[in-house]
């Protein structure tokens, strides 16, 4: 061999192996820092449920809050919500007897975070799940709260859906001044709470005819007060942030009561703050006009006394 060409390979090789050696400086980690982020890790580790799922049968979990995520670990699965309803996963392997454990996990609207293990077996001994039932079964467990852009870093979704809960349950009528009557439909404020720059407007919707009144939708507005009564010229659309229930119909001699929250705000003298409720395919829409004193007047919701 051409003793030049000789020495331009050995170059090359020392070259590559160089290279080689400083790409493997580069992408390992040493041991001690491998050991460390373990531990971090480890210390927030989050324990996994487990279940059985097969071929030719569903499994459904039913969850105490709408899904907002869901993630499957592999191929094996196939998941989707339930028709016409939010807070049910419907799942079940899309290859027969797989042999490798694969898992999901879920997030749902009120900032919780679960995990599941899953196996494949031709006999589930259950095939319906119902969460909140195991949560209660496991009161002392840690819930693991996500916390979503919307509430702001410093609310945890488990405490605005506590407020929320013990704000329906608890029933208190402390406002009395403001709602709206008319073809035997009752719209009332109920209370106003406030927490960490977010209102909860407990509102209840009565029916004493006996023609049902199906809900189209509501609009949550800051109006000025001399068009409020008119077609509004300046209006400020407020999109509420979280509602404890669906919108449902109000059957003949029904009620129905809801929590909702937004963020918080405050009025102008010129200004007003409007709830409407409209019927579909009807005309019996309710409006309650909110002055600035009522929502300065917000009761804390630490009065409320919240228990996980």
């Amino acid at each position: 061999m051409n003793p030049l060409l000789k020495n331009m390979l050995v170059i090359m090789l020392l070259t590559a192996w160089t290279l080689h050696l400083r790409a493997q400086e580069h992408d390992t980690i040493p041991k001690s820092d491998t050991l460390e982020t373990e531990s971090k890790l480890r210390a927030g580790k989050i324990e996994p449920y487990w279940l059985t799922v097969t071929y030719d049968k569903t499994t459904h979990i039913i969850f105490p809050s709408k899904i907002k995520y869901v993630d499957l670990g592999s191929d094996n699965l196939i998941a989707g919500k339930a028709d016409e309803s939010e807070n049910v996963l419907r799942i079940k392997a899309s290859v027969a007897d797989f042999d490798t454990e694969t898992n999901f996990s879920v997030i749902t609207e009120d900032g919780r975070f679960y995990s599941f293990d899953v196996f494949y077996s031709k006999y589930p001994a259950t095939l319906n799940y119902d969460v909140e039932k195991m949560l209660q079964t496991k009161i002392k467990e840690k819930l693991n709260d996500v916390l979503f852009e919307d509430l702001g870093q410093s609310n945890r979704p488990t405490l605005i859906d506590a407020a929320m809960k013990s704000i329906y349950n608890k029933n208190r009528k402390i406002i009395r001044h403001i709602g709206s009557y008319s073809f035997g439909i009752s719209f009332q404020l109920k209370s106003i709470y406030i927490y960490n720059g977010k209102y909860f407007f407990h509102t209840e919707l009565k029916n004493i005819t006996s023609v049902p009144f199906p809900i189209d939708f509501m609009t949550f507005k800051i109006a000025d007060k001399k068009t409020s009564r008119r077609t509004a010229v300046q209006e400020n659309d407020l999109v509420p942030l979280r509602l404890y229930l669906p919108l449902t119909d109000v059957k003949d001699g029904g009620s129905e009561r809801n929590v909702f929250l937004l963020d918080q705000f405050t009025l102008a003298d010129d200004k007003i703050f409007v709830i409407e409720i409209f019927e579909r395919n009807g005309g019996r829409h309710q409006r309650i006009e909110v002055e600035n004193m009522d929502l300065i007047h917000a009761k804390p919701v630490t009065e409320l006394k919240l228990i996980f």
